[in-house]
């Protein structure tokens, strides 16, 4: 059994009430306690805690994040939360500064974080279609995963000492939805990182 902090993202809008993206949240909220694990959902939108939140990051053994990709990155309520969260738990919960010292200086920043051992994973949506990435011949994201457009939430989590766990996207989901595909790939994509993950911890 885990502990799971599930972060949605969503930032509403009169074109985007969030609704695919809470769907989402719901499903892995099944899934987890279906498996016995605790679960604890933060809406970033809405109101909460900062203490509280630094906490649910210290508590966690796994972190969700679940958030539509607007303009290249986080909704921007989604990067306030992030802001004062992560900024707040500087303070040795999440990590020992930068992990630099004064015998190196310029050497092993970001190696402070104090969440070693812990795991996060992506879930995103997307206007895009899959098609656009991947592919040197796309205009826009020539021939660059979705890993690499999030790089920086990755780096984010790589900070605090988290381990990655493979991304989820739908994609298209403005102007092709295959709702249904993608509910049935994310339950898919659960089962098997979760199964792995059982089976690397047995080992």
């Amino acid at each position: 059994m885990a502990n799971v902090l599930i972060l949605n993202g969503h930032q509403p809008y009169p074109f985007s009430e969030g609704n695919l993206n809470a769907a989402l949240v719901e499903r892995a909220r099944a899934f987890f306690q279906a498996r016995g694990d605790t679960v604890r959902v933060t809406q970033t939108a809405k109101d909460y805690d900062v203490e509280t939140e630094v906490e649910n990051h210290v508590w966690a053994d796994v972190i969700l994040m679940q958030f539509p990709v607007n303009w290249m990155g986080v909704p921007w309520s989604f990067k306030t939360y992030q802001d004062e969260v992560y900024t707040a738990g500087m303070d040795g919960r999440l990590c020992q500064g930068d992990g630099r010292g004064t015998e190196a200086p310029k050497s092993n920043y970001g190696t402070g974080g104090s969440l070693a051992g812990k795991r996060y994973m992506l879930s995103l949506t997307f206007n895009a279609p899959r098609e656009s990435f991947d592919d040197a011949d796309e205009y826009l994201f020539q021939g660059k995963s979705v890993d690499d457009l999030m790089h920086p939430q990755h780096m984010n989590a790589r900070f605090f000492g988290l381990e990655q766990m493979p991304t989820f996207a739908a994609f298209d989901v403005m102007k092709n939805p295959e709702i249904a595909k993608d509910f049935a790939r994310f339950e898919t994509h659960l089962t098997d990182v979760f199964n792995a993950e059982a089976g690397h911890v047995a080992a």
